[in-house]
């Protein structure tokens, strides 16, 4: 499945969080994929979770964060050093 895709599933309805991008939908919020995956599950364990998931459902989280990323810009912030 392309990008294009893959990111028809995520929604942003002001009546679910807030208007927070969710997954088709329903009431599970893209940053908490995200936030499990960083966490270290891996994609076996967030389907099994959540039974209505569907892998491509994860990847495309996934595509959404990089194409989010993908049009900021980071600096880098100094950091003091401990006295």
């Amino acid at each position: 499945m392309d990008d294009r895709k893959l990111l028809e599933r995520i929604v942003a309805d002001p009546s679910i969080f807030g208007g927070k991008p969710v997954i088709r939908g329903r009431r599970l919020a893209v940053e908490h994929v995200l936030g499990m995956l960083a966490a270290g599950d891996d994609t076996a364990v967030i389907l099994e979770n959540y039974p209505w998931l569907e892998p491509d459902d994860v990847r495309a989280c996934l595509v959404f964060a990089r194409r989010l990323v993908g049009h900021e810009r980071w600096e880098q912030f100094p950091v003091a050093s401990a006295p």
